[in-house]
């Protein structure tokens, strides 16, 4: 899977009948969107979902071939730029800044963010969570060193927060609703937000494996797929009840009230263009990274772009209305 993918050429238009996209989907969010929205009616292609927790299974499923597309964090990315996996973004979404808090375990008293100091923190490679965890600790002064870093994996947060086994763990939207729910009665709680300074950038991308890039039939497909997730996801910006509803409510099992408070958590979803600007912005996350000791090899953003989407996104930003 490391030979050099050619992305060159022009993007074919043509999906030939019977072309399957098979979307690396994550908590079902991609699978209800498109039904709720009713936008995976009539599509040109075939959509297929199989869902996975965090970016590392997401890329297993790349390089196995078992996937196409995926919709992830920003650290997925640079991952796979580390693994030499030519998994290109072709879609940026913009939503609040404010998307993850730092959950206490039931047994640590921690209030602000002068509190990290020696605690175990959840810490998962190649994730967003990642990021997360490094913003707090350069915004706190604090070192790697000053912490105790335990590796999980992202599904293992909440029960090891639960189970005192970790004293603290970035969480977002529907975890950290389930997690207080479950464990908020015990003394469960979070690092006040005031005090730990911005921890994301509000930036997840959709990035697709190289060789369905070079397919012809896959990467006209995945050009249209683009423009349908745009539209789908304009239409939750519009039908807010609805996706709560059809999502946090029946899918994820929240009330409707936290699903109000989710989607107020989460904000409603921009679409930059793929620009210098967002490549920049990425770059500063490698930079986090690469500071903290993160990163095994240089790697540079702009080469984790696939810039040939950059027209289809603003032709479909523009027909959404986004």
């Amino acid at each position: 899977g490391r030979d050099e993918v050619d992305l060159s050429k022009e993007l074919p238009t043509d999906i030939p009948p019977g072309t399957t996209i098979v979307v690396a989907d994550q908590q079902n969010r991609v699978q209800t969107l498109f039904a709720a929205s009713g936008l995976g009616e009539n599509l040109p292609y075939k959509l297929e979902f199989a869902n996975f927790t965090g970016g590392p299974a997401v890329l297993e499923a790349f390089r196995s071939g078992t996937a196409d597309v995926s919709y992830v964090g920003d650290v997925p990315p640079i991952h796979a730029q580390l693994t030499g996996e030519q998994v290109p973004i072709i879609l940026a979404n913009q939503g609040k800044t404010t998307n993850y808090v730092l959950a206490t375990s039931p047994k640590t008293p921690a209030k602000t963010a002068a509190d990290l100091r020696g605690k175990r923190i959840g810490y998962a490679e190649g994730t967003a969570q990642q990021a997360v965890v490094l913003r707090a600790l350069a915004n706190a002064g604090l070192e790697v060193d000053d912490v105790e870093l335990v590796r999980l994996q992202l599904a293992e947060f909440s029960e090891a927060l639960g189970a005192n086994e970790i004293d603290i763990a970035p969480l977002n939207e529907p975890r950290l609703t389930r997690y207080l729910r479950d464990y908020q009665s015990d003394g469960a709680s979070f690092i006040d937000p005031e005090t730990t300074g911005q921890l994301s950038q509000g930036l997840s991308f959709v990035y697709a494996r190289g060789q369905s890039l070079t397919d012809p039939a896959k990467a006209a497909a995945l050009r249209h797929f683009v423009g349908d997730l745009i539209k789908a996801q304009q239409w939750t910006n519009e039908h807010p009840a609805e996706w709560i509803d059809a999502y946090y409510v029946k899918n994820q099992n929240v009330t409707a009230d936290d699903g109000w408070r989710i989607l107020e958590s989460v904000g409603t979803v921009a679409f930059p263009p793929l620009d210098d600007s967002v490549i920049a912005r990425q770059q500063n996350t490698i930079d986090l990274i690469d500071r903290a000791g993160g990163l095994p090899n240089k790697i540079t953003a702009a080469d984790g772009f696939d810039l040939r989407f950059a027209p289809v996104v603003e032709e479909a930003r523009a027909a959404a209305g986004a």
